[in-house]
């Protein structure tokens, strides 16, 4: 089934965000494909607040690779920021399949550097923008 959502701009990323984890349907490892620019951490970060992270505790992990968060319940989020990764060897040594079997949710940006790792079971979700500046989330399931 293919899904797709439309985010007007900032003002409607709180009803994005509910909306995808509406659509999840439990998976658990969900990968952003996306331009420089195209909002994977904003995205990232709207759906974390979803979740109850408070959003000072949100950042990119671009230098650290994987952050982990803690939503309602104290629940486990691990946000993870592939663009450094040169080698996918790289993810292995920080434990990538540990996080990925962990059976709580990994949010991937820059998936494609690692795209030989990720488990068939990935969402694989792009984000593109539109023409008019909105950004339009796509993928199936």
């Amino acid at each position: 089934m293919k899904h797709q959502i439309q985010i007007a701009g900032l003002q409607d990323l709180e009803r994005a965000a509910r909306e995808f984890l509406g659509l999840l349907g439990g998976r658990t490892l969900v990968a952003f494909y996306a331009p420089m620019g195209a909002g994977k951490t904003t995205f990232t970060t709207a759906v974390c607040k979803e979740l109850g992270v408070e959003e000072d505790a949100i950042s990119s992990p671009t230098f650290a690779i994987v952050n982990e968060y803690r939503g309602k319940g104290g629940r486990p989020i691990f946000h993870f920021d592939f663009y450094r990764i040169d080698n996918p060897a790289e993810a292995l040594d920080i434990g990538l399949y540990d996080y990925l079997d962990s059976g709580e949710l990994c949010l991937m940006e820059w998936p494609e550097n690692v795209e030989g790792l990720l488990p068939e079971e990935t969402l694989r979700v792009q984000i593109s923008v539109q023409p008019d500046g909105s950004r339009l989330l796509a993928w199936e399931d």
